[in-house]
């Protein structure tokens, strides 16, 4: 092992392994892709096993991270991050950081395979209702309504804060500071593009990561508002300074809500529609992320605006965004609140 590198020195090894993709010649959003990857996996093992690191990582851990992925991504994004993951463990193995590389043997079977457009299940906003309606738990019901509403990812639903909020409720709250970016936009919701896995934000570490490219002011309409407020009602003390909107309610009290969290709690409802079923495929199962697709695929089918749906979306070029950040009242909430779908009668 080597004995004076910068891994030891700061006991950081993926920013050791990103530095050498720089020097490497990788590009920025490449190198930032790697690094959310592995941050990620080095929460799941912090959760999984205080004790554990990147160093001692078993091929079972690293096989337990891949199935916990399994249904709540595309088997294509599987295949990626387990690229990403094999490729860490033999970078470091080859440069005498690591003694082993626990992913050979998970990558020997592994079967996901690139798919990059999985035909999916089709829901009718009709059943959509239906599978809404069935859900009693406030927690879960502003959950569901929130990804549905904003096709946000599990992860940017999981860092969201009571600042991110702006709704009467959250503006009458003692010491809380609404974000200045959410002022005269009415009930609104700020995705951030800044938070990633493993940085310390307002004095927590955050164990997802945002992936757009911009951050974004999401119209909040009065469906969702209903939702969120009646969460609110009951929503824990938060054991968080960052004060999280989304707390678990139970084994974790009062912790922020993970993906892990998000992903049980969605594919346990969809299960009970036959909607989600072990080892089934993005092209059959319910999970966050389909969520995503179905406000993706009925917001663009109902405004004909792709440009609106790509905002909301957080992944367009600044060109795009600052068209609709300067006129966000009249091109982004008048389209939204005029087409996007009803969930309640």
């Amino acid at each position: 092992m080597a004995t004076e590198s910068s891994t030891h020195a700061s006991g950081d090894a993926i920013a050791y392994f990103v530095e050498d993709m720089t020097y490497h010649g990788k590009t920025r959003r490449t190198r930032e892709a790697y690094e959310r990857v592995l941050r990620e996996f080095e929460a799941f093992l912090a959760e999984r096993r205080p004790d554990a690191s990147l160093e001692t990582a078993t091929h079972r851990e690293c096989m337990a991270w891949i199935h916990t992925l399994r249904g709540g991504v595309a088997r294509s994004t599987v295949a990626t991050y387990a690229s990403y993951l094999h490729r860490f463990y033999s970078y470091m193995t080859q440069v005498g950081e690591f003694d082993t590389n626990p992913m050979v043997l998970v990558m020997e079977e592994l079967d996901e395979s690139i798919d990059a457009n999985p035909t999916r299940r089709e829901i009718s906003v009709e059943e959509m209702r239906e599978f809404v309606d069935e859900i009693a738990h406030p927690l879960h019901r502003a959950v569901v309504v929130t990804l549905l509403k904003t096709g946000i990812r599990a992860g940017e639903l999981c860092n969201l804060d009571l600042r991110d909020l702006s709704v009467d409720v959250v503006r009458g709250m003692e010491g809380v500071r609404v974000r200045p970016q959410l002022d005269g936009r009415g009930d609104s919701l700020y995705v951030s593009a800044d938070h990633s896995a493993g940085d310390v934000t307002d004095g927590e570490r955050r164990t997802a990561s945002n992936k757009r490219k911009r951050s974004t002011v999401v119209p909040v309409d009065d469906e969702l508002r209903r939702e969120l407020i009646r969460w609110l009602a009951i929503r824990p003390d938060p054991v968080s300074p960052a004060e999280p909107l989304f707390l678990s309610t139970s084994e974790r009290w009062g912790e922020r809500l993970t993906p892990h969290m998000v992903h049980h709690a969605v594919e346990a409802h969809a299960a009970r529609r036959n909607w989600h079923r072990p080892g089934g495929g993005a092209e059959e199962n319910v999970t966050p992320h389909y969520f995503r697709h179905f406000f993706t695929t009925h917001l663009r089918d109902r405004t004909g605006d792709r440009g609106i749906v790509k905002y909301l979306r957080g992944d367009v070029a600044d060109d795009i965004i600052d068209t609709y950040t300067h006129n966000w009242g009249d091109r982004v909430r008048t389209s939204y609140e005029a087409n996007v779908y009803r969930l309640f009668d």
